[in-house]
């Protein structure tokens, strides 16, 4: 049940960070605030298919 899901940064669109996310409890896209390395700051991380 759990799926392996991708974090894409919103800036620079690159994919640095992966988890897994119950998709029956957790039906909303996530959004993390996180480190990027391309762009060297924190920026905002919204969910992307694996």
């Amino acid at each position: 049940m759990r799926d392996i899901i991708l974090f894409q940064c919103t800036e620079c669109k690159s994919k640095n960070y992966s988890t897994m996310k119950n998709k029956k409890n957790t039906t909303d896209k996530l959004q993390r605030k996180k480190f990027c390395r391309q762009c060297s700051k924190h920026t905002m991380h919204k969910e992307t298919k694996a």
